[in-house]
């Protein structure tokens, strides 16, 4: 798996496709949850750990000399943040 790592190349357009479908997946499966259980229908921490996937990416690429693609993932990052504060905005 780590070999497979190593030859992503290092590009930011790389990195933000990785950081928009990684904890977009992530997003479906917890969202499929909480509108299925309905003791998890409040549960927002899970979309925010969903998210904070991100940051254990970004910090295996910057480790590996691939800052490109680091700040492709912190790009994604803040832009499913911006997708959460509206979610939260509009579900008040």
């Amino acid at each position: 798996m780590q070999s497979r790592l190593k030859h992503i190349r290092n590009s930011v357009w790389t990195g933000l496709a990785i950081g928009i479908t990684l904890p977009g997946i992530l997003l479906s499966a917890v969202w499929y949850l909480m509108h299925k259980y309905a003791f998890l229908a409040k549960a927002d921490l899970l979309l925010i750990g969903c998210i904070a996937v991100n940051a254990l990416l970004m910090h295996y690429f910057f480790k590996q000399d691939k800052d490109n693609t680091g700040r492709g993932i912190i790009s994604a990052t803040f832009l499913w943040a911006f997708v959460f504060f509206f979610y939260k905005i509009n579900r008040s």
